[in-house]
């Protein structure tokens, strides 16, 4: 039998389709809980940290979202392109690949006009608000975008506190003492005295304005270097908080301004630790006190990312830390907590990601903040409309309650 002859016998199966119509097949929609995350490399404030590690990657990939980072963001918090591969997320490199796929882009440093320019219409931004750098033009070009915007100072957790300030807050109080610690020495220009000082050497004096988180931790770290600490606020549970917490007797005082000025006149350091639950920080230093101030002596203000509670203050940034005013060192910087990249990082992290696994998915996310006050609270743009009351009043807009907003779309 030649090979022309030989057949070899197929299974009914493989065959019984040939020739027929067959069932068209249309590209997979992803589904409504599945989200596309977009993390760019950040270009302003010279900031270090990333606001999700691969740890976090790993985690939401593993649900079934989608994350793509833009190539060496996390360089400077020491979190290689290979780590987040390996996490499951995509590598961009470009920003605008970044903006142009993903649906929510969470950032730690606000985003430029030229960043917002590249986002996609109607998408969900979560970053820091940072007051001192908002102008109308940036709230216009985010209406006009209809995104959704979140401040991340601004979201509250079910028990009505702010979680990434307080995990930054831990660490700006212990980075304030530290950063006024080397700002005190001659090689800074600064008095040349010993935070803590010697056996015969009185110790410098700390005056920390509010008693909250920032104050706790400042205070702590203050007094572990043998520092003499005077804490103010008017809030007096929360003076007593804070006496509890770190477990001795302090001085603390209502922020009463002819107290508060007896004590700047002979501090050596001043740090401004008072946070606003929306809007800006009130201003309880006025510019008579700085002027009284010892010359060389050091301004830590922490609230400047809400505007500053100084009246000396302006906003400064990590290569041009510090400033004089009436011969103070006055250091500024909105994202203190940036020296510790890595440390911050994970800590953003931590309280973003179960954040998103929490929601619905992108596509519901309107219904996930309706039924989430403290993230309600946070929305300050909301597809086309403000929703902050205090940025209406301060660039003269329109605000619109983000209560009225959420239940007519819904």
């Amino acid at each position: 039998m030649s090979d022309k002859d030989k057949k070899i016998p197929l299974p009914d199966e493989l065959t019984e389709g040939y020739g027929k119509t067959q069932t068209e097949t249309l590209q997979r929609e992803p589904k409504s809980n599945e989200m596309f995350i977009g993390i760019p490399k950040e270009i302003t404030l010279r900031e270090n940290r990333i606001s999700l590690v691969p740890s976090s990657v790993e985690t939401l990939t593993s649900r079934g979202h989608a994350v793509i980072i833009e190539t060496g963001a996390g360089q400077a918090s020491n979190f290689r392109d290979h780590d987040f591969s390996e996490a499951g997320a995509q590598i961009a490199y470009s920003a605008k690949e970044v903006y142009s796929k993903a649906h929510i882009i969470i950032k730690v440093a606000p985003p430029t006009l030229e960043e917002i320019d590249l986002m996609s219409p109607g998408c969900i931004l979560i970053s820091p608000l940072q007051l001192p750098i908002i102008s109308a033009e940036y709230l216009y070009r985010l209406k006009h975008k209809r995104i959704i915007a979140l401040a991340m100072e601004y979201i509250q957790d079910a028990s009505g506190s702010f979680p990434i300030v307080r995990t930054m807050s831990e660490m700006a109080g212990i980075a304030a003492v530290q950063t006024a610690a080397q700002l005190l020495s001659s090689d800074n220009n600064g008095p040349g005295v010993l935070l803590g000082g010697i056996s015969g050497v009185p110790s410098a004096k700390v005056v920390i304005l509010g008693g909250g988180v920032v104050a706790e931790y400042a205070t702590r770290a203050a007094l572990g270097m043998g520092a003499e600490v005077r804490v103010f606020d008017d809030n007096i549970h929360k003076l007593m908080r804070l006496q509890n917490a770190v477990g001795r007797q302090l001085f603390t005082s209502a922020m009463n301004p002819a107290y508060l000025k007896r004590e700047l006149l002979s501090a050596e350091v001043a740090i401004g630790a008072i946070h606003a639950e929306s809007g800006r920080t009130p201003i309880v230093v006025s510019e008579d006190m700085v002027r009284a101030m010892q010359p060389n002596s050091v301004v830590i203000d922490v609230s400047i990312d809400q505007g500053g509670c100084f009246a000396t203050s302006k906003l400064t940034n990590l290569d041009q830390p510090t400033f004089r005013c009436h011969d103070v060192i006055h250091f500024c910087v909105p994202n203190i907590a940036s020296r510790i990249g890595r440390t911050a990082s994970i800590a953003t992290s931590n309280i973003i990601t179960p954040i998103l696994l929490q929601s619905e998915g992108s596509r519901n996310f309107e219904r996930f903040i309706f039924h989430r006050p403290g993230l309600r609270h946070g929305v300050y743009v909301y597809r086309g409309c403000l929703t902050n009351h205090y940025l209406g009043k301060r660039f003269d807009m329109k605000a619109t309650d983000i209560d009225l907003l959420l239940t007519s779309s819904l």
